[in-house]
């Protein structure tokens, strides 16, 4: 059951209420609520968290009762590894449905992963909009990230996971390609470092969510290849991309596209794989919230 504490954020902003909400194996799922009208669950994806997006859930506030959950995978160090599965997102997603009534739902990245397998198995949800999911073609890609990434993480290298990771998801900015391994480690640490302490805007530090990245990337490595299962879902779908985003994430909504041939798709011109995000960090969230207000609506 939800316990809703009042909880203004910034002065002349949407405010929002906090509740949580208890999962299939009591894991209590944090999560914002703001707005009114129809139900729209928004899943973060990866190196994030809900408060990433909370100006998007302020441009949908006006039209629709937005839940911005924090996915169980934040805060996790490794203890629950052997238990988790895209299985236990799914029950996390239901538990917030039933609790909420909302039959909406928008999947970032892996959360877009997690929104299209609650799709095939929960009959409450009756719209999914979905961010490029990172689905490969071979799992065997992100399989070997996820590897490197354990090793380097189990030795306490916590800069050079985090290179790992972002070099395999492409997401990196176009000089990844031209420094030096060594170099990028040092420069990351120092980054590392000067987030100690200082959380601004309700964001966890890369620090912070760094243990995360392993549940993503077995995520991803768990459903890649799978794209045409998701030809069974019956809720209307709807799929986004940004045209400055990787090939690959634009190579899995193709795929994607084939196997739900009544699917509708857009693509942002000038965006990439962040837009949702809130505009400090890089996001255009009013222009992804006027798409989702169509769909949804």
């Amino acid at each position: 059951m939800a316990v809703t504490v009042s909880s203004p954020i910034d002065a002349g902003r949407e405010p929002y209420t906090t509740g949580t909400v208890t999962s299939n194996d009591g894991t209590n799922i944090r999560y914002r609520r703001m707005g009114r009208g129809p139900g729209v669950v928004v899943l973060h994806g990866t190196m994030s968290s809900g408060a990433n997006h909370t100006q998007l859930a302020e441009a949908l506030a006006g039209s629709f009762t937005v839940f911005v959950p924090d996915r169980r995978t934040l805060g996790q160090r490794g203890r629950d590894r052997g238990e988790y599965s895209i299985l236990k997102e799914v029950e996390d997603l239901d538990a917030l449905l039933a609790e909420t009534g909302a039959v909406n739902v928008f999947g970032v990245s892996s959360g877009g992963i997690i929104a299209l397998q609650a799709a095939l198995t929960l009959p409450a949800i009756y719209r999914v909009a979905v961010y490029e999911p990172p689905l490969f073609a071979d799992r065997s890609v992100p399989s070997a990230v996820l590897a490197r990434y354990d090793r380097e993480m189990a030795r306490g290298k916590v800069a050079a996971a985090l290179i790992t990771a972002m070099k395999g998801a492409q997401m990196g900015p176009p000089a990844f390609n031209y420094i030096p391994r060594p170099l990028l480690e040092f420069l990351t640490s120092r980054m590392l470092k000067s987030q100690d302490g200082k959380p601004a805007g309700g964001y966890l530090t890369m620090k912070a969510l760094a243990p995360s990245l392993h549940y993503d990337l077995q995520l991803v490595a768990d459903m890649s290849g799978k794209h045409r299962d998701f030809g069974a879902i019956r809720a209307e779908v709807l799929l986004l991309g940004g045209s400055k985003s990787p090939a690959y994430l634009k190579a899995a909504l193709d795929s994607l596209e084939k196997a739900l041939p009544q699917a509708q798709r857009v693509e942002f011109p000038g965006l990439d794989h962040a837009a949702s995000w809130n505009t400090d960090i890089g996001g255009r969230p009013d222009a992804v919230a006027e798409e989702l207000r169509r769909f949804f609506a």
